[in-house]
């Protein structure tokens, strides 16, 4: 058994270290060296780390992340993606120039001191000259200038939807039109004749186009000037069309009902699966007719069919086959229905006549004209609604006013009362698509007329 105070041999090659590291012990020389290490460490200045480059982002749907973790999207940001943009690319600075009666873009440059070689170059753009040749009185022009003077863009509001923008880029133009986003909704009228159609579409806040296509719709059954009465209800919905939350235009009529001396009228738009829109009846008979009733809307009947009437002129009795309807000059002529142009000139009494063949059997006429549409002439086609003349005093006339025939077989007619043939009625392969379609409109329609009716009461 070894003693406790028992040493081992030490190497007599064992130098002072050696004896320290005996004397005091491993432990102790390991302690005297940390202090000695945290001593230096605080004496000397710590060296600056050598910066990092970070390795390239890898892109991150924040989207799925955020599903991923159940975050709420984040909203606290200082600076939104488009902010942050308009600080690395700043928005133009505009200014508005005013297109005066009778200005020419280079005039509108000369008074605004814009480089007329700009001009130039801008119109070499087929979209740039296409639209800035038309520009109207009244509408602005704007610009940008960068901070020597020199042209960067143009932009130019065509309409409320669409607008030309011009941009420079590098040495040269670029052109592009841009169409702000329309939003739709659904709007609702309604009112009681007291005067006239006109006016009780007014003062129900209708636009005036909308007003004009109620008649249409209805015009092949009622003529707005002879059968409309005090009393007379309308009730419709129709589609308005708004930009940046402002109505811009109306839209087509949806759905609309028409009360006339008691006899309810209906009828619903269908766009059919080929595209084409027309208005029927609850039932799907079309509401078109081959002809309308009256050829010129909105005016009075100065006459009517009479073959026994005295002629106002000639203070003889001779027959008015036809009917006349009083308005002033220059008021548009209709086409009652499509045809072809057989005759136009001047006819006698007539005055300028303009004559319509419709097929083999039936035959307008409409006399009286003070001129002619435009391009009209014998063996042009027309088609129902189209401009074909103006109304006037031509021939012998008293005033202002159109005289229309309307001829079955080559037999003088009553314009009014002549049963009209009727349009084709839904397709029996669109029928069920018909149905599906309409109920929406048609309930609406309904629902606000009840709340009307009962707030009447």
């Amino acid at each position: 058994m070894q003693h406790p105070d028992f040493h081992p041999a030490q190497n007599k090659d064992q130098g002072p270290v050696s004896g320290i590291l005996a004397r005091f012990g491993a432990r102790h020389y390991l302690g005297l060296t940390g202090l000695a290490l945290l001593g230096a460490a605080l004496w000397l200045p710590l060296p600056q780390p050598e910066p990092l480059l970070a390795p390239a982002p890898t892109p991150v749907d924040n989207a799925a992340l955020d599903a991923k973790l159940d975050l709420a999207p984040r909203r606290d940001l200082p600076l939104s993606v488009a902010q942050l943009a308009l600080q690395v690319v700043p928005e133009l600075a505009w200014q508005n120039a005013m297109i005066r009666s009778g200005d020419s873009l280079s005039a509108l440059f000369k008074r605004n001191q814009l480089n007329p070689r700009d001009l130039h170059d801008i119109m070499q753009l087929p979209i740039a000259s296409e639209v800035l040749r038309k520009v109207l009185p009244g509408r602005q022009l704007s610009f940008s200038l960068d901070g020597h003077g020199q042209l960067q863009a143009i932009r130019y509001e065509q309409d409320a939807l669409n607008s030309l923008v011009i941009q420079r880029d590098g040495g040269q133009f670029v052109a592009k039109q841009i169409s702000k986003p329309v939003v739709t909704r659904e709007q609702f009228g309604s009112a009681t004749i007291t005067s006239s159609l006109f006016a009780a579409g007014q003062s129900a806040g209708l636009p005036d186009s909308v007003i004009m296509e109620l008649a249409n719709i209805f015009g092949y059954d009622i003529d707005f000037v002879l059968d409309l009465r005090a009393g007379d209800q309308f009730a419709l919905a129709y589609e308005e069309r708004l930009v940046d939350g402002t109505p811009v235009s109306p839209g087509p009529i949806l759905a609309a009902e028409f009360v006339n001396q008691g006899e309810r009228y209906r009828a619903v738009r269908y766009v059919d699966s080929s595209g084409r829109a027309s208005y029927f009846t609850p039932d799907g008979k079309s509401l078109r007719k081959a002809f309308l009733r009256a050829p010129v809307p909105f005016s009075r009947v100065s006459s009517n069919f009479n073959l026994a009437r005295k002629h106002p002129i000639l203070n003889k009795i001779r027959a008015h086959k036809g009917v006349d309807y009083g308005a002033p000059a220059g008021t548009p002529i209709y086409a009652a229905g499509d045809g072809r142009v057989s005759f136009i000139g001047i006819k006698g009494g007539y005055g300028r006549l303009v004559a319509l063949q419709h097929g083999n059997q039936y035959t307008t006429h409409y006399a009286h004209l003070s001129r002619y549409a435009k391009g009209l002439r014998a063996g042009s086609r027309v088609r129902q609604g189209e401009i074909i003349g103006y109304v006037g005093a031509s021939g012998l006339a008293t005033a202002p006013h159109l005289h229309y025939e309307f001829l079955v077989n080559g037999v003088h007619r009553n314009p009014r009362t002549v049963p009209l043939p009727q349009a084709e009625p839904v397709a029996a392969a669109e029928r069920d698509r018909f149905i599906a379609a309409i109920q929406g409109p048609l309930l609406r329609l309904d629902a606000r007329t009840r709340v009307l009716l009962a707030q009447a009461r």
